[in-house]
């Protein structure tokens, strides 16, 4: 009897190195988060760690356990919980920029609504997702 063919295809080279490229980005993006103002940091660490997922587990593993880091990324794959801190300055950062493109851009009223309503419906997901278990 000839074995069956393995479902999952298998972790090509190239598939690795796509994963570990994308992961490495998403550090360095989130890196740059973490120091400029209005740049997001914990959504390109939380892409980092599913990258690292598929490509690198000893990557996945430092991120994870990272002291700063760490405890937010394991609560959201845990939870998908978010800390009540994080859910404040995520909320004020979205304000902040919007006032910010209004104020330099002055947009035409529907485009400032698209965008009003495009962030509206950003902070609703961050403040709908639960606080339990954020803090580590």
């Amino acid at each position: 009897m000839t074995p069956s063919p393995d479902p999952q295809p298998k972790r090509t080279r190239l598939y690795r190195w796509t994963w570990l490229v994308m992961g490495l980005a998403c550090v360095a993006l989130g890196f740059i988060g973490a120091v400029v103002p209005l740049m997001p940091t914990t959504v390109f660490l939380i892409m980092a760690a599913a990258c690292f997922a598929k490509s690198s587990p000893r990557l996945e593993a430092w991120l994870l356990d990272h002291p700063r880091f760490g405890p937010t990324l394991r609560a959201w794959r845990r939870d998908r919980a978010i800390p009540p801190a994080a859910k404040l300055m995520a909320c004020v950062g979205m304000a902040l920029g919007l006032a910010i493109f209004w104020w330099s851009a002055h947009p035409k009223w529907p485009l400032l609504l698209m965008v009003t309503t495009i962030i509206g419906l950003c902070a609703a997901y961050v403040v709908s997702r639960p606080s339990r278990g954020a803090q580590g």
